[in-house]
């Protein structure tokens, strides 16, 4: 979504046009998708705090690679954000070493010149107090990788690209 106070950018002009252009490339049927699964909903916002309606949001679960042996891709998802940000992902909900995430998650959007690389946590995990990766964020940022329970059962994370309640993102070299 653009904001009509501030022009669009060079970048935000360029491909890929991912709505269009990637819809092809992963598709699970309700037959395909996992019995036991997690699910994480939440909305995509850029740096001033409007939700991203063309983000792209990639995920991979080492962990669910024999468990999704039947899909084309095991362990991996790619979902669209909607209009108005929102996104859900359905993951599998296979056991995770201890310390590890659910999922690592990939973004692309408008704007964005390269990717972004986080992860996804879940709230209340008993393996967080020893996760590496988790000891690398400093302590008043590792929130914004915890995906919180609802009173559904279900899970909310909301993925910040920016401002004071940005995502923590990696580099990996």
């Amino acid at each position: 979504m653009t904001n009509p106070a501030k022009p669009i950018t060079t970048s935000q002009t360029i491909g890929p046009f991912s709505h269009e252009a990637w819809q092809w490339a992963v598709d699970f049927s309700d037959a395909a998708r996992p019995v036991d699964a997690v699910t994480i909903s939440g909305t995509i916002y850029d740096g001033d705090g409007l939700p991203i309606n063309d983000a792209q949001i990639e995920t991979w679960q080492p962990a669910a690679a024999g468990a999704e042996a039947s899909q084309p891709l095991a362990g991996f998802r790619r979902v669209p954000s909607n209009d108005q940000g929102g996104f859900a992902l359905r993951l599998s909900a296979v056991p995770q070493a201890p310390g590890l995430p659910l999922a690592y998650i990939t973004v692309f959007a408008r704007g964005l010149v390269k990717h972004q690389f986080t992860a996804v946590f879940l709230e209340g995990d008993a393996g967080l107090a020893e996760s590496a990766i988790l000891e690398q964020i400093p302590a008043a940022r590792r929130p914004t990788l915890l995906a919180v329970k609802t009173a559904d059962g279900q899970y909310r994370w909301n993925i910040h690209m920016q401002g004071a309640q940005e995502t923590a993102f990696f580099d990996y070299v």
